[in-house]
């Protein structure tokens, strides 16, 4: 979409200073790569040295960072918070797809679910029997649906996506493209060397406002819910084990591993690659940083890393310690030399 920078500026909350307020805007691109007819933004301090040489027709910026040579060609839009007026940008210059609202012959649909109105249905879409489907969603392409599964209102299932039995989605849900909702949790007792499966015949919760990422897998509970707090975002490739708690505004980043029975407070972050043993308790604004190893609770407000994970100034203390190992060893083995010839 195209549109005029005095219109885009009105709809992001930016001051225009200086450019042409009449230029047309076809896009967004990052500082470094941004040429005529696109928008950009200044929010790094480290990205600065591109500024006097880019081509942008238009750059997001903070008052206080305003500069006194901007390129002559650039308009500078004069904004509170720099990030959040250039997404707003983007939406305006990238539309979400529209998709009509009608339900395709090709879908198979249960004659007892009940679908609201003002929804689209792709083609090659399975809904079971007993679903409700709220309105205003969306289902792509060959996504399946089980039997008795609550979708509320607003909500995008993307392509393949697979939601099992008696799920419960709450409004503006998006799954992404291969996530798996509601399948069995790992679970099984051995006994006579043998693996006997543990029965999942709980299900899952999702709330308001989650995003969930593309061939991401959250197992049901045993016997309760696994529950996904409202305005939660998950990555991709993340794995979330049965009857887990996980709070409100969680981030959690791609190819994190829960355990079963975990909590995870509202607000807390998972990093990438984070491995969270079972029926561990990760506190509200905690943040557990990439490739970390949680074994215990993990204390509100708190950072670690490592594994066993540990406070972060405590685990860069102790690498930056190991880093002088091979030296100390050296040290060490001149003085048993030095000590050897004293004792000679």
């Amino acid at each position: 979409m195209t549109l005029i920078l005095e219109e885009l500026a009105k709809h992001c909350d930016a001051e225009i200073v200086g450019g042409d307020k009449q230029c047309s805007i076809t896009s967004a691109a990052d500082i470094k790569s941004a040429a005529a007819g696109q928008i950009t933004i200044l929010n790094d301090p480290k990205y600065a040295q591109y500024f006097s040489n880019s081509r942008a027709a238009a750059c997001f910026i903070k008052r206080e960072a305003l500069h006194d040579d901007p390129p002559e060609h650039m308009a500078l839009l004069v904004c509170k918070d720099p990030e959040i007026s250039f997404i707003k940008a983007i939406h305006l210059l990238y539309p979400s797809t529209e998709f009509p609202k009608q339900i395709s012959k090709h879908a198979c649909i249960a004659d007892s679910a009940m679908i609201a109105h003002n929804v689209y249905i792709a083609p090659f879409v399975s809904i079971g029997e007993g679903c409700l489907i709220g309105e205003g969603c969306e289902i792509l392409n060959g996504a399946y649906i089980g039997k008795d599964v609550m979708l509320g209102t607003n909500c995008r299932i993307h392509p393949n996506a697979v939601i099992y039995d008696r799920s419960r989605i709450g409004n503006n849900v998006v799954i992404h493209a291969g996530a798996v909702i509601g399948a069995d949790g790992f679970g099984y007792k051995q006994r006579n060397e043998q693996h006997i499966k543990v029965p999942h015949v709980g299900n899952i919760i999702i709330e308001d406002d989650v995003e969930i990422g593309a061939n991401t897998c959250i197992d049901r509970g045993t016997l309760g819910s696994t529950v996904i707090g409202s305005g939660s975002k998950i990555d991709n490739l993340v794995q979330i084990g049965h009857n887990n708690t996980i709070g409100n505004n969680v981030i959690i980043c791609g190819q994190t591993g829960i355990s079963g029975s975990c909590t995870i407070e509202d607000n807390a972050i998972l990093a990438g690659s984070a491995g969270i043993a079972d029926h561990v308790k990760i506190g509200h604004h905690a943040v557990v940083m990439a490739r970390s190893g949680v074994s215990n609770d993990i204390a509100p407000a708190t950072q670690v890393f490592g594994s066993p994970a540990k406070d972060r100034k405590v685990a860069w203390k102790e690498l930056a310690a190991l880093t002088k190992l091979p030296e100390l060893l050296k040290k060490i083995k001149d003085i048993e030399i030095r000590l050897g010839k004293l004792e000679q």
